[in-house]
């Protein structure tokens, strides 16, 4: 018998034609796809299938009007789903069987075959959770482009200022003084709230009610509130509170829990002074869901009572007072946050509409929808259609704004569509100043600002930034991978080298931090160092481009061509600016400069690290480079 396949295709009989496209799909993405039409001549069609079945290291089943009243389909699909290894798709939106309604299902209406297709590369990632790479480098995302633009970071876009559905809770760190070194009296940590709830679902609503308690004690220059990044580390704490606020740098933890049942609400929340390890306070809130809003400033009202401080009262710049508002922003964040592809960024996107359908002056849901839209232009646009998305993008923010001027959540969102969508440096920094002022508490208001500052050149505001990000956050590692950055941007190479080192030690996997290491090393003369570190890179685009450079500084030519070769073929046009960066260390100054002009019509976001980008250097003191410069609104 031959070996087991990657994948099993269950399907109706009246799906055929569907499903033999599917497998031809996934084959040319570099699996082994079996379905029944691959039974050789002879074979015992049950033992033959049950054996392929059973070895399947996936079981992918096309869910139709048909196939969700097939027993065969029925049993296919369970074996998958009872040994975590099924993926689901439909052409004709029919529901899955009870059974398997917990379960995404990919919507493939409209799916023309290309494996570049926004619903089959939602597919390609449900299968990269379930079957584990080989080695290094999964060979499926060597025949599945990824995105057309830089990865993004679903913290990082989600993040604001102080609104009643303040987005702090998914990456920001907020003190609202100088941190140095030593615990204040007035330190608190705020964990995230247990859901209590018998209903599972409700999840989002726990987390979104600590968010906004912790929005609500931000609000208070008297009181220093860690960061939520830190903060979320400790969700299921084993440790105590002494060693939780020795790491966090606080003297107070907040914790609490949820219990909604209905339209009633009941909050326990309790506050423990982490150096004697007892509650300091606690209380029982319960209150009708449309009073939620009461519960949120009682519990901040009375932390701050407790800590001798005074809330500013009142519903902060950008938020809403109206419960079905608030209820679908909380609903979008924690499906935007699930980063499960487009179909649930959609229903993200739903969800902000129905916010601001609700409240139309709900200035952090039009800032939400637009870092939504960002990332749906960012990672799942066709060419045609980028542009529309982008504009849709610029304008939710520009409405956020427009509510709100005093929102760091609006400004920024308007400083990264603009920056993103329109490559116009320009337009993009008045908003980045805005929020970095409006936003001076928020960890991850100050990286973005960081990253911004670093490709415009402005390393004193970048440096300056991202120092205070690091000092706020210690135990997030994307500020410091963006630590790194900055100082990459500024050839200060060795400590680059040592940020990315201290980001690596506390998320291994971390995307673009052994890239970038690569780089710099590279930079060093360090270039077998190099190599090691680039292979250990998850971002293709990252790490390919990487050993292109290195492999021809060690004089191997032909592996130098390869990365090259597989890049050009695997990425296409989303590497331009890559091929660009190849290009000009290869020495090939004409070429190089003829892709940044192409990946400036094709509104390769990777121009925006064209000012500052070390391994452009051969290429910048052209005439075509310095052209190209203005165009994008550097100065």
């Amino acid at each position: 018998m031959t070996a087991p396949p990657d994948i099993f295709l269950s399907y109706s009989r009246a799906d055929a034609r569907d499903a033999e496209r599917v497998a031809e799909a996934l084959r040319t993405a570099g699996y082994d796809c079996w379905w029944d039409r691959e039974l050789v001549s002879g074979a015992r069609y049950l033992t033959e299938t049950e054996a392929k079945l059973k070895g399947a290291k996936a079981v992918v089943v096309i869910w139709s009007k048909t196939s969700i009243t097939s027993h065969w389909v029925a049993d296919e699909a369970a074996a998958g789903r009872d040994d975590g290894r099924l993926a689901a798709l439909s052409f004709d939106g029919s529901m899955p069987p009870l059974g398997f309604r917990q379960f995404q299902v990919t919507d493939f209406a409209g799916w023309k075959g290309g494996v570049d297709e926004p619903p089959f590369r939602s597919l390609l990632k449900g299968l990269e959770r379930i079957i584990p790479a080989d080695g290094a480098e999964p060979r499926r995302q060597a025949a599945a482009p990824p995105p057309p633009k830089r990865g993004i970071d679903r913290r990082m876009l989600m993040l604001g200022g102080a609104g009643v559905a303040t987005a702090a809770a998914v990456g920001g760190v907020i003190w609202l003084r100088p941190f140095g070194g030593r615990a204040d009296a007035n330190s608190i940590a705020v964990l995230p709230f247990a859901n209590l709830s018998r209903d599972a679902d409700q999840e989002y609503f726990a987390e979104g009610l600590s968010t906004e308690v912790r929005a609500a004690l931000t609000r208070n220059a008297a009181l220093q509130v860690a960061a939520p990044t830190s903060s979320r580390a400790f969700r299921d704490r084993s440790e105590d509170a002494a060693s939780v606020g020795r790491k966090l740098g606080v003297v107070y933890l907040l914790e609490g829990n949820v219990r909604r049942s209905g339209e009633a609400v009941r909050v326990v929340a309790e506050l423990t002074d982490t150096r004697s390890g007892f509650s300091a306070w606690t209380q029982t809130f319960e209150r009708k869901l449309d009073d939620i809003f009461a519960v949120q400033s009682g519990i901040a009202d009375a932390v701050a009572d407790a800590l001798a401080a005074k809330v500013t009262a009142g519903t902060a710049t950008g938020g809403t007072r109206v419960v079905a508002a608030y209820d679908a922003y909380l609903r979008g964040q924690a499906l935007f946050l699930a980063d499960e592809g487009e179909a649930t960024d959609r229903r993200a996107l739903e969800q902000f509409d129905a916010a601001i359908a609700a409240d139309p002056d709900y200035a952090d849901a039009h800032a939400a929808r637009s870092r939504t839209l960002a990332a749906m232009a960012m990672l799942y646009s066709p060419a045609d259609q980028l542009q529309a998305t982008f504009d849709a993008a610029i304008a939710s923010a520009e409405k956020a704004v427009e509510l709100a001027p005093a929102l760091a959540a609006a400004q920024l969102a308007l400083g990264f569509a603009r920056a993103n969508g329109r490559l116009d440096v320009k337009a993009a920094r008045d908003p980045y100043d805005r929020a970095a002022k409006l936003g001076a508490g928020d960890a991850d208001t100050l990286v973005l600002y960081a990253y911004f500052c670093a490709k415009d050149g402005r390393d004193a505001d970048a440096k300056a930034a991202v120092e205070r990000a690091v000092l706020l956050d210690p135990i997030n590692p994307r500020a410091w991978r963006a630590a790194g950055k900055v100082d990459y941007a500024a050839r200060r190479y060795g400590d680059a080298i040592g940020r990315w080192q201290r980001a690596i030690g506390l998320k291994p996997n971390l995307a673009e931090a052994y890239g970038t290491m690569g780089y710099a090393l590279t930079l060093t003369g360090r270039h077998r160092e190099a190599r090691d570190v680039l292979l250990k890179e998850p971002n293709a685009m990252f790490r390919l481009a990487g050993l292109a450079i290195v492999e021809r500084r060690l004089g191997d030519e032909a592996a130098a061509r390869k990365a090259h070769d597989e890049l050009t073929q695997t990425l296409g046009a989303s590497a331009t600016y890559q091929q660009a960066q190849i290009a000009a260390q290869w020495g090939a100054v004409d070429e190089a400069l003829s892709a940044l002009e192409r990946a400036k019509s094709v509104g390769d976001a990777g121009l925006l690290y064209l000012k500052t980008d070390p391994f452009l250097d051969p290429v910048r003191q052209s005439p075509r480079y310095g052209a190209l410069l203005k165009t994008i609104g550097f100065s």
